[in-house]
């Protein structure tokens, strides 16, 4: 990454649009932010640092709700799912060192375009969420959370199965998205690839990403859920498809 960007270049100022407009999406729609967030900043930065700046920006963002969050969650469930993750995060993130940006940026895009099948048709799945199925969830969230930066479509995807409660489901995957970016600042710590440069910007960016979060949630009117969730769904097609390596490099 070139150094910390200076507060007028288009570079940043594309990252902080995409900031808001991920966090104006995850505001009405409660989902998004990294489906929106990546494909964009992988035009302008390398792998490591698009995923850092994005880490550092959400893991600010539930802080203010974790202790109220905290009395409906699944402990146990939660424990597997972050053991199965902490187990397989480093092989993440060892293909993450190693990708070339063409391809960190075509996995983001097919990883966004298939969550995006999967929330427009509907797909669910239909087998038991056993201990052991949640377990094996939390690993593949962390291959793909390191090798991608997007943990949370295996979690979703699962459990969409599940018999908890809606408000046991929003805090588990509050708290694991939570305890992910956690993990995997500290493993780019602890493998020397947290420089200073990309923390700092996502630092920045989180200003408007919860700008963002404030403005969607002033913007969510009840009862006009599925046209919020068409708009999240074209703006998670329109940044999958921009963000393809077919229109440059861009760095």
């Amino acid at each position: 990454m070139d150094p910390l960007f200076s507060l007028m270049t288009p570079d940043l100022l594309m990252l902080a649009f995409a900031a808001l407009t991920a966090g104006t999406v995850r505001g009405f729609a409660g989902f998004g932010t990294a489906l929106i967030y990546l494909p964009i900043a992988g035009i302008v930065l390398d792998p490591v640092s698009a995923v850092i700046t994005l880490a550092t920006m959400d893991i600010l963002g539930p802080l203010p709700v974790l202790r109220k969050a905290a009395p409906d969650t699944h402990r146990g469930d939660l424990v597997r799912l972050v053991i199965g993750t902490l187990l397989a995060l480093p092989f993440g993130l060892a293909a993450l060192f190693v990708l070339d940006p063409g391809v960190f940026r075509t996995i983001v895009a097919c990883v966004s375009l298939t969550m995006l099948g999967v929330l427009m048709f509907g797909w669910r799945y239909t087998g038991t969420l056993r201990p052991t199925a949640v377990f094996g969830t939390g690993a593949a969230a962390g291959f793909l959370g390191g090798v991608a930066g997007i943990p949370g479509p295996p979690v979703i995807f699962a459990y969409m199965a599940s018999p908890h409660p809606a408000r046991v489901i929003r805090a588990n995957t509050t708290f694991y998205l939570f305890f992910y970016d956690c993990a995997i600042l500290s493993m780019m710590l602890i493998a020397g690839r947290l420089s200073p440069e990309p923390v700092i910007t996502g630092l920045l960016l989180a200003v408007p990403n919860m700008a963002g979060n404030l403005l969607g949630a002033g913007l969510f009117i009840p009862g006009y859920e599925r046209l919020y969730r068409s708009v999240a769904y074209a703006l998670i097609l329109g940044a999958a498809l921009a963000g393809l390596p077919v229109w440059g490099t861009g760095h």
